[in-house]
């Protein structure tokens, strides 16, 4: 355990001692709020709440575990991940549901970077030791393409691309009702949901966060729809399509119909990483990758189809 003591800045005063102090801290509102319950977080000496109002110029006192160990990469074959491209610089996997991008702490199922130095493949050593040569992620229940950077050149211009928007980021939703306009775009800031940690939201004081649209077809309960991310946000589809009612289909985290859910078989959001182009780090020349639709959600298509 260490004891850190620090004064409350003038940016944090009227705010909740939870989420005042994550953002201090970087730590999750759910951790700051566990140690002010164990009573670890005192302000001028008295024990604080968690939904407690922060005063700028107070002191602060927490008493804060040890860190974890380092998370790290375990080499396990992932059932179902295929090579769409491999060269020098890069590799494009086609990556499945059930699947995170790579190790975390709580997380103990397959990631890529695991599938793939259980294939043999060497990746980039940049970036913390779990996430090496990872660029951009996909949440564990979307499916689809994704990159990793093998050399450590690729790594950095893939890095400065995904940054500077350069890279043309386009995804499938099967989305509730029928968004009105059919085309558009939705300019939302996200952030942290203000009370379930474990999700995010629509949020006055987000970061930016820019979704573009076309609905591609229309069924009788949902619609088909090409999306191009602006920025990437974790969350960002889920979360936009939810605020304007229009949530993922299967996606019950963000407010999706059970029965629907259950009646065209998805057990996790329709959501697919369809495509992704970039400029290939090595001569820069335009690359394009596709994905196909994995069974669940092509069958899901199906049903609609047949009812329509």
């Amino acid at each position: 355990m260490s004891l850190r003591t620090l004064p409350v800045p003038d940016g944090l005063d009227g705010m909740r001692v939870d989420a005042g102090l994550a953002k201090l801290l970087g730590l999750s509102r759910t951790v700051v709020a566990a140690l002010a319950e164990s009573g670890e977080v005192s302000v001028d000496g008295q024990p604080a709440g968690k939904s407690d109002r922060l005063v700028a110029g107070t002191w602060l006192e927490v008493t804060l575990p040890e860190p974890d160990r380092p998370v790290e990469v375990e080499p396990l074959a992932v059932a179902g991940m295929t090579i769409l491209h491999e060269d020098d610089d890069i590799i494009v996997v086609d990556k499945p549901v059930g699947v995170a991008a790579h190790p975390s702490p709580g997380w103990t199922g397959p990631t890529v970077v695991g599938g793939l130095a259980a294939a043999g493949v060497r990746v980039s050593t940049s970036g913390a030791a779990e996430r090496q040569g990872v660029v951009h992620r996909l949440d564990v229940g979307t499916t689809g393409v994704m990159v990793v950077a093998k050399s450590e050149h690729a790594y950095t211009v893939l890095k400065r691309a995904f940054k500077e928007r350069t890279v043309d980021k386009g995804y499938h939703a099967l989305v509730q009702g029928h968004p009105d306009p059919s085309s558009g775009t939705i300019d939302a800031p996200i952030d942290r949901h203000p009370k379930h940690d474990y999700k995010f939201a629509v949020v006055a004081s987000g970061r930016p966060s820019v979704t573009h649209y076309q609905v591609l077809e229309a069924f009788r309960a949902a619609s088909l729809v090409d999306i191009q991310l602006e920025t990437g946000r974790t969350h960002q589809i889920r979360v936009h399509f939810a605020a304007l009612r229009h949530p993922c289909v299967g996606d019950l985290t963000y407010g999706a119909d059970p029965v629907l859910a259950k009646h065209l078989k998805v057990n996790r959001q329709w959501l697919h990483a369809r495509r992704l182009s970039f400029d290939h780090p090595a001569d820069g020349r335009r690359v394009e990758f596709v994905s196909e639709y994995p069974d669940d959600l092509r069958a899901a298509l199906e049903t609609l189809t047949a009812e329509s």
